[in-house]
């Protein structure tokens, strides 16, 4: 048993219906991580829990699993570089810790994707972007130099 300390569920909106959010890009911050072991148990995977912080999603949660320790050195490749564009998007290049990645905004782009498995749709963050690239709309070219010869 767990001691609930008076709570009240009169006091507090209930959690509604966790369906998936469509796929788009979304302005996120992580705002938890940790190190977890592999089903297997011989590996390790980072797991990222981030937040969208703007728009009709805001407050859903969202999760990446970065398999940083596995026998499989494509994996350990591939969860490499979704750390290096997650560093870039954040800005924080070279970090000691998973920590210093919290709270950050970043944009994701984020695929449905059917599970094997159960065949139930989930939500998979396949992208990380800087901030910025959320800012504005894009500018119609003014100018009849080619966009590449553009500085």
């Amino acid at each position: 048993m767990a001691n609930l300390n008076g709570f009240n569920a009169n006091e507090v909106e209930p959690s509604t219906d966790f369906e998936v959010i469509p796929a788009g890009k979304y302005l996120a911050v992580i705002t938890d991580s940790e190190m977890k072991p592999t089903k297997s148990g011989n590996g390790h995977y980072l797991e990222l829990t981030f937040q969208v912080i703007e728009g009709e999603y805001k407050n859903r949660l969202l999760w990446a699993r970065l398999n940083l320790d596995n026998p499989n050195e494509q994996a350990v490749r591939i969860a490499r570089g979704e750390l290096s564009a997650i560093c870039r998007a954040v800005g924080v290049m070279a970090p000691k810790d998973s920590a210093e990645l919290h709270n950050l905004p970043q944009l994701v782009t984020v695929k449905c994707k059917k599970r094997e498995d159960t065949g139930d749709v989930v939500n998979e963050i396949k992208g990380y972007a800087k901030k910025e690239a959320t800012q504005g709309q894009p500018q119609q070219a003014t100018s009849n130099t080619p966009p590449w010869a553009r500085t």
